[in-house]
């Protein structure tokens, strides 16, 4: 089975929905290309839909923006999927108060973690996406506030970040009518990952488009999106440890310079695992997750008690663990649910022997959506 990409150009025609664009673009394979200036700097064009300071068309709108796992073991920075249940949820809405063209944020709730948050839109990763696609439309009339709920805890390796400044791209668009299309929203989120933990796409990609993404390129950036075949069961066991990794911390853990000899092994197993992904094979999924000799290497002795959490999940019976983007999250994939309960219960035994941590376990499909609007309230 061929892998199936998809578009995300600045040059794309922009449909009127973002629901309608997203069945659109699964409907059948394209190409996909977003292009940005250099790392860290995006260049955003107008929006095709050549509307600018769009009339609102909901007073408020809540959306939903799934977790993310980023390079599933040996894709740094280049691969990543979007995971079912667990994810973040922004409200925007309409409100009088705030001065016309600007963004604020009127509460931040959820659970540990959330109160460190700023609700300064400048430094908090909804507010600066949610700025961008205010930009991007032109909006000048009417000022948005945001209700941001965090379902996802801070640095858990499970694309915290992203899910905050995808649903809030999303919720901000379509509260204007849905102009912008999957690219521009991409964009908009990448500007905020920028500043917050730096220039990559392998969350907020899965977290706009869904399911599994492969960062071809960064300059230009280019995003394919694998589908993983309908009808063939994955499960993700996500065990997060009570213990916060910073991106940027475990950043700077990794390896200066990489011998040739593991670059080869490395590619090969990414190869691997894309083509698994295309095939439904989640059998060599796992075997090529668990396959990283560049990264995790150097990660995981940064969080207490992963190189046995690993261990056990393997011997457990699953097909493949490693850490979730830059961790503290574990994430071991199976193709049975019951059984990936049990490797869970296993793995959140280890972090308590191996590294005296107690630790929450869920067990969790592929998100073939991504962000999305939940519910809303017409103008």
């Amino acid at each position: 089975m061929a892998a199936a990409a998809y578009s995300i150009s600045l040059t794309e025609l922009s449909l009127h929905r973002h629901q309608d664009r997203r069945r659109s673009a699964l409907a059948g394979p394209r190409l996909a290309t977003v292009r940005c200036c250099s790392k860290g700097q995006v260049a955003v064009a107008t929006s095709r839909s050549g509307v600018a300071d769009p009339s609102p068309v909901f007073t408020s709108l809540k959306s939903f923006a799934p977790a993310t796992v980023a390079n599933l073991g040996p894709g740094f920075d280049f691969l990543g999927c979007a995971v079912d249940g667990v994810g973040d949820y922004v409200t925007a809405s309409v409100e009088a108060s705030v001065r016309p063209g600007t963004v604020a944020i009127s509460a931040i709730s959820g659970g540990a973690g959330a109160s460190k948050l700023s609700r300064d839109p400048l430094w908090n990763c909804a507010g600066i996406a949610a700025i961008e696609v205010m930009r991007m439309l032109a909006v000048r009339s009417v000022g948005v506030s945001l209700h941001l709920h965090k379902g996802l805890p801070l640095g858990s390796g499970l694309g915290s970040s992203a899910a905050s400044a995808a649903a809030a791209a999303v919720a901000v668009n379509e509260l204007f009518g849905g102009h912008l299309s999957l690219s521009e929203l991409v964009l908009a989120c990448l500007v905020s990952e920028a500043k917050v933990s730096g220039y990559h796409a392998d969350n907020v990609g899965p977290a706009i488009m869904g399911g599994f993404v492969l960062i071809r390129s960064y300059d230009p950036l280019e995003i394919i999106r694998l589908d993983f075949p309908a009808g063939r069961e994955l499960f993700f066991v996500l065990v997060s440890p009570d213990f916060e990794a910073p991106t940027k911390k475990m950043r700077a853990a990794l390896p200066a310079g990489v011998n040739m000899k593991d670059h080869i092994f490395n590619s090969s197993q990414a190869a691997a695992l894309v083509a698994a992904v295309v095939q439904g094979d989640v059998k060599i999924i796992g075997a090529a997750l668990s396959s990283d000799i560049i990264v995790e290497p150097k990660r995981a002795p940064l969080i207490p008690g992963m190189v046995g959490v690993k261990k056990a999940a393997l011997e457990a019976g699953a097909f493949g663990c490693t850490i979730s983007g830059a961790g503290p999250t574990a994430v071991a994939v199976i193709n049975d649910e019951e059984k990936g309960k049990l490797i869970g219960d296993r793995m959140v035994e280890a972090f308590l022997s191996e590294g005296g941590l107690s630790a929450s376990m869920t067990v969790t499909r592929l998100d073939r959506v991504g962000a999305r609007v939940i519910s809303s309230s017409a103008n």
